[in-house]
């Protein structure tokens, strides 16, 4: 066979097992998303194990973790447009994507080398897809992140009594396509005192998507003196994100804390874990800033 004719036997090969690891991809994702396994370890380490050991399987590259980088960069370009996703959830989700495929690429390449099983690595990645699959391999989902402000000649109190005033993120990793609040509706710190906030909607990048307005609910829980909680009661703004419950400002004279409790609704919990924790936090600083300000 002609030199030219086995490249492109080669080229036609390589598209063929690109193809075929991407629509096992899509696959595998409306089984988990039927499933409701979607934020678990089976979706973000299962999918791109997949795409990595379909390419491992049907083609033979030069370099098998090269292509599976390049089909794991061709999926995510194309997850936005086609499941709706915005940039937030492709940004966090990338890294992952690519560690996982690096892993199982170096492994195929040690073992092809070696002339060993290449799917010895198959035990490996049920185990790390486990987490959160069930009840008994999730992991504690508790979180609570605070910050603590100077108050200077604020007074808190009445800061907090009254509707707040937003303005624009500070922080960096928040402008990356975070939901904004704009406005807020209702008053007072007496238990059972409603807010209602308004945030940016949500713009995800699917094909014709429109936007979808975002809102989250919240009602005084517990007051004392110095101290009020506020409960989460309907959002649409985070819960796709983490599990928002509570918001707890204390404060003296001199400095106002507040803290957020939440729930990680990601899996696996070593990645998203410090994510979510990060996020929470940059939030926390945002919620103090707005009412020492």
């Amino acid at each position: 066979m002609e030199p030219d004719q086995k490249d492109e036997k080669r080229a036609r090969r390589i598209l063929a097992g690109v193809l075929a690891a991407l629509f096992a991809a899509m696959v595998v994702y409306k089984v988990l998303h039927a499933g409701r396994l979607e934020q678990t370890a089976v979706f973000y380490v299962g999918i791109p194990a997949v795409i990595a050991i379909t390419v491992a399987l049907t083609v033979r590259p030069r370099s098998a973790t090269g292509l599976i980088m390049a089909t794991i960069t061709i999926g995510l370009a194309l997850a936005g447009p086609l499941l709706g996703e915005g940039i937030v959830c492709l940004v966090f989700a990338a890294p992952l994507f690519y560690v996982v495929g690096l892993v199982v690429g170096g492994l195929v390449e040690f073992y092809r080398r070696r002339r060993g099983v290449n799917m010895i690595v198959v035990p490996l990645l049920l185990l790390a897809m486990a987490e959160g699959a069930t009840g008994a391999t999730s992991l504690p989902r508790g979180e609570e992140v605070s910050a603590i402000r100077v108050v200077g000649a604020v007074d808190v109190e009445r800061a907090l009594t009254a509707p707040p005033v937003f303005v624009a993120f500070e922080s960096p990793f928040l402008r990356m396509g975070f939901p904004q609040p704009l406005a807020a509706r209702g008053q007072g710190l007496q238990v059972g005192a409603t807010r209602e906030i308004t945030f940016t909607p949500r713009r995800s990048l699917g094909i014709g998507a429109v936007a979808e307005p975002r809102s989250m609910s919240l009602r005084v829980s517990e007051r004392s003196p110095g101290r009020v909680v506020f409960e989460v009661v309907r959002d649409t703004t985070l819960a796709r994100w983490l599990d928002l419950r509570e918001a707890e400002f204390t404060w003296t004279r001199t400095q106002l804390s507040v803290r957020l409790r939440y729930r990680r609704t990601f899996d696996p919990a070593w990645y998203f874990g410090p994510l979510q924790r990060f996020a929470a936090g940059q939030a926390a600083e945002y919620l103090a800033g707005t009412f020492t300000r």
